[in-house]
Formats: structure tokens, sequence, C-alpha cells
């Protein structure tokens, strides 16, 4: 089975400039994850809300229109799917979606950025908190969690062209990368780091407006997690460096 995970930033604009389809003929993922989709499943066209041999679940923001947004589109249907956590306060931005399978959960995560001053940072840090709650409260229910998505923040220095000049910023700062350490305490599998422990220079984000693909001057904000039960099912992970259509790129993985 293949998963492929991938922030769109925006999908009305990804599936209008030809990006989407693409990807699923190309790559015929079993399990299409997206995140920051910024639309309302009505304002979808048919054929994208739709896609022949897919069912397809989206949530919105309810808070601000064409902002933020997570979608998952799958071959099999989910024995259940949800909506977000069950906690209002961080729910409301529509950055989580997960559905339930015979053998794993699936969730997409589209994880609040830090920026914008510190009301968005402490917001962030709350979303962390009551995310791992919530996936070890799966666990405890007897799921098998495989989490994947935006987590807006790269791990460790070399998941990062530049991490000195950004010590201090939202997306690498210490309290942000050590909830990452939390994580793979708690038995989670960064599957990319599984497979590639020491590799330099594999990003899945690159800003736009300095052209920073060209050079390669990205991040590694992107990730596939996986329950440590569950690692010898892995058979392989990767990046779609080469995927245009967003200023991410795709990443899969192959699960048995």
């Amino acid at each position: 089975m293949k998963i492929i995970s991938w922030n769109t930033n925006g999908l009305r604009a990804t599936a209008k400039q030809g990006n989407l389809m693409p990807l699923l003929e190309k790559y015929n993922p079993d399990i299409l994850c997206l995140q920051e989709t910024k639309v309302e499943e009505t304002q979808l066209p048919e054929e994208i809300r739709n896609i022949k041999e897919y069912y397809s679940y989206f949530l919105h923001s309810r808070e601000r229109k064409g902002y933020s947004g997570v979608a998952i589109y799958t071959k099999e249907k989910p024995k259940e799917v949800f909506y977000g956590m069950g906690i209002k306060k961080l729910d409301t931005e529509g950055r989580l979606l997960g559905a339930k399978f015979d053998n794993f959960t699936i969730i997409t995560g589209y994880f609040p950025n830090g920026g914008a001053g510190p009301h968005r940072l402490k917001y962030k840090l709350e979303f962390y908190v009551a995310f791992l709650k919530f996936i070890l409260k799966l666990r405890k229910n007897g799921e098998n969690v495989i989490f994947c998505g935006d987590i807006n923040t790269a791990h460790e220095a070399i998941d990062l062209a530049r991490p000195k000049e950004n010590e201090e910023n939202t997306g690498f700062l210490p309290i942000e990368r050590a909830w990452i350490d939390k994580v793979v305490k708690n038995n989670f599998v960064d599957t990319f780091r599984k497979f590639y422990p020491g590799l330099i220079g594999a990003y899945t984000y690159w800003d736009q407006k300095t052209r920073a693909r060209d050079r390669n001057v990205g991040w590694r904000l992107d990730y596939f997690f996986a329950d440590k039960k569950i690692i010898d099912k892995i058979k392989g992970t990767g990046m779609l460096s080469d995927y245009y259509g967003s200023d991410h790129c795709p990443i899969w993985l192959e699960i048995e």
C-alpha cells in the first residue's frame, strides 16, 4: 500500500494548474493525504471532489475562508473517519483529519505555524501537546497510528539548510524541536530518518519568494511518523523532490 502526503498550498490552484491528477496517475497512491487545502468541499469542481476510484473526505477552517484545511482520498473505504481531536479551540481551523482501517489509523495534519506573534507560538505548542495525548489515547485503544503532514518544525540541524541562522526562528526553536523529541520517546518513528539516518540536503519545503528551491535552501517540515509496533511493516519512504505545484513537495510511504 502506498500513501502520499502533500501540502498543496491551495488545492483549487493545484488542481487548476494541472498538478493534482498527474500525481495520482503517475504514482497511483492507495491513500492521498493533503494539507493546507484552503478550500471548502463545495468550492471544488466535481472532478476533484469525487475522483474516480477514491473515497474523499475534507475538512476546512470554520474561522477563516481560504485558510488551513486538510483532505484524504482513499481507494479503500475507512471503517471510520474523524474530524479533529474533539477540542473545540484546536479544531476550528480545520487542521486534522483521520481515517481508521483494519490494520492502522492514518491521520493527516496541518500543524500550526508559530509565526505572527507569541500568541501563535503558544497556540502551536498547545496543539502539539493535545495531539500527542490524542494519538497516545488511540494507541491505548489498540490502534496502530501513522500520522503525516506538515508539522511546521525541522527536527534536527540536518533537517534544514541553514540551522545556525534559524535558531531563534519559529520552525526551529528548541521548544518546538523538543516536542518532536517527545514524540520519538513515545515510540513514534520518523520513518524518513529510519531509512536515511544521516542524509543531508533532503528537504520538503522551500521559500518561493527567494526561489530557494533552485538552490535547495530548504526545510524538512513534512513527515510520516509510524507507531514503533508496525515499523517492520514500513517497506520504504521518500520525497518526490522533483514534483512541483506547491512550495512543498509530496512525500511517500509504502506499508505492507
